[in-house]
């Protein structure tokens, strides 16, 4: 028998990362694809700001097709609950029957992507829910994903952390109430290498700009870097 279609909810960050890696290491689903909001006219990963060709660059290492949703700036709801359930019916009609998700513990996340896809009848996987965060980000750190952070809350940690590699040393810099892996908006990430990945993406850190209370720094593909 053909093992279920899966496509990945991937927002480039090492969460969607690993729990990609660990659907694969199962082998109970067949990934087909992965599914990216991105917001029109920045042509950024919707959230986290990093550049679309960073985003074509990691669908490209993983050998995998990207689906984007393109959502509107300042995006509502509404819209974006839209354009996300036109872009299920599509992948629907391809066979698809089940997408994952690389959430951690936050149970109102967890609910609210289970009943947006319950009229659907598309299962919600999640791979990594419920596992310590400590534990997890050291997993992530010995098993060879390499990652930096595009975005930061400089309420919670330093908002010179932007373009920051994400390893041991950050870790155990992390301020007193931080999740290690970010999983209350601290922090978010990009990722460059991954054990799943046919080679590591060459990027450098380039700007750093405040938007909207959060300090992003906006990665470069080496290319572009000068």
């Amino acid at each position: 028998m053909s093992k279920p279609k899966l496509v990945m909810c991937w927002s480039g960050g090492k969460d969607s990362a690993l729990a990609l890696h660990r659907i694969q290491q199962a082998g109970r689903y067949e990934v087909v694809g992965l599914l990216t909001t991105v917001t029109r006219g920045w042509d950024r990963i919707s959230m986290h700001g990093v550049r679309d060709e960073l985003l074509s660059a990691q669908a490209q290492a993983l050998g995998l097709p990207l689906h984007r949703v393109w959502i509107p700036q300042a995006c509502i709801n509404a819209e974006y609950q839209a354009q996300m359930g036109l872009a299920i019916e599509r992948l629907k009609g391809d066979g698809v029957t089940a997408m994952g998700f690389g959430d951690l513990f936050l149970a109102d996340i967890r609910r609210y992507r289970e009943e947006q896809l319950a009229p659907t009848g598309v299962q919600a996987v999640f791979p990594l829910w419920g596992e310590e965060t400590g534990a997890l980000a050291r997993a992530l750190l010995a098993e060879g994903f390499g990652a930096r952070l595009c975005c930061v809350d400089p309420k919670r940690v330093p908002a010179a952390w932007a373009g920051r590699s994400y390893d041991e040393a950050l870790l155990a810099e992390l301020p007193a109430g931080v999740d290690p892996c970010g999983e209350n908006g601290e922090f978010h990430t990009y990722v460059h290498a991954a054990p799943n990945f046919r080679a590591p993406i060459s990027l450098q850190v380039g700007e750093r700009v405040e938007r909207d209370g959060f300090w992003f720094a906006d990665l470069l593909p080496v290319d572009r870097a000068a």
